[in-house]
């Protein structure tokens, strides 16, 4: 099974970076470094996915493909 893709992009507004996961609706995570906002977004993925399982919710599937990967399949 493929995994979730995560972006990762530094906020002016927060002072520090998002980590969101697109296909996990609300999914995101805060971080002060691409590489804790990665770490937060791991977790909240994993609290995301048993929360949904626990009350009985569909889990989506990894769908998400950022634009520049859309292209290189076109070529």
């Amino acid at each position: 099974m493929k995994d979730y893709h995560i972006n990762i992009f530094y906020s002016e507004e927060d002072g520090g970076y998002i980590a969101d996961i697109p296909d996990l609706e609300h999914c995101s995570a805060f971080g002060e470094t691409p590489e804790a906002a990665l770490a937060e977004a791991l977790t909240a993925k994993q609290a995301w996915l048993e929360s949904a399982k626990a009350e009985g919710k569909s889990i989506p599937l990894p769908r998400y493909k950022p634009a520049i990967y859309q292209l290189a399949i076109a070529a």
